[in-house]
């Protein structure tokens, strides 16, 4: 698939990712944009880049109203980027309740879903075309220190294989999208090494030029995944072991 005069669409547009999603889509040519978040107004900067292209979109993607208005408006999309995504660094047993896990699966889970569902068939009327949707490698493997946004990519892992399944026989084209720790505010207390949100974009989409089903930018997640393939259990534990605290 070509990203060049490409109609895409991104979720989470606002966010540390989104943005850069936003660039690299301009780079490559895209020849319209719709840059979403919860509050349309947030995105401005971004539209202000280039109005002519880029169009702002308020949706919220654990709403079924929001999803349906936004599916409405943008039935000309042929790239459907799920970017947008939550993490709170809970642990499972540790933490106070369940609510901010509840709040990942919500986001995660459920929100990527549910736009998967929304745009399935404004992509089979387009001639197929591509989703991404912005996992983490911690979608492969448990990090205890994170462990419920660990869970929620998991899920999300799970749901991507299957709607790609799901979807083969209208040839559109599901990438995972798998790094290891973005460089971006949020991750800014992590320690390297790190991939940047550039590299990350940029890798999304050229697997979507070249077809590529699973990406894992940074060196991080390329050492895991090949960690994985040898000795997942050692992994499991490496990661037990950096908990420091019952």
């Amino acid at each position: 698939m070509k990203i060049e005069n490409t109609v895409a669409l991104v979720t989470g547009a606002n966010g540390g990712i989104g943005r850069h999603y936003v660039e690299a889509l301009q780079a490559a040519g895209a020849a319209k944009i719709y840059v979403c978040a919860r509050k349309a107004e947030s995105v401005a900067e971004i539209v202000s880049t280039n109005p002519e292209k880029i169009i702002a979109i308020s949706l919220d993607i654990t709403d079924e109203k929001s999803i349906s208005d936004a599916a409405s408006q943008c039935q000309d999309i042929s790239l459907l980027i799920n970017n947008a995504g939550v993490g709170f660094n809970q642990r499972l047993i540790a933490a106070q309740d369940l609510t901010l896990a509840r709040t990942e699966i919500e986001v995660n889970y459920f929100g990527t879903l549910a736009m998967c569902r929304a745009f399935a068939p404004i992509l089979k009327k387009n001639g197929g075309g591509a989703i991404v949707n912005m996992l983490s490698i911690l979608a492969r493997i448990n990090f205890p220190l994170n462990s419920s946004y660990s869970a929620s990519k998991a899920a999300a892992l799970s749901l991507t294989q299957g709607v790609r399944a799901e979807l083969a026989v209208q040839g559109t084209l599901v990438v995972g999208v798998m790094p290891g720790t973005v460089d971006t505010e949020k991750s800014k207390y992590y320690p390297p090494p790190k991939v940047s949100p550039v590299e990350v974009a940029k890798a999304a989409l050229q697997a979507v030029i070249d077809g590529v089903e699973d990406v894992y930018p940074g060196e991080q997640a390329r050492e895991l995944v090949e960690q994985l393939s040898k000795d997942p259990k050692a992994v499991e534990k490496q990661m037990a072991a950096m908990l420091q605290t019952p």
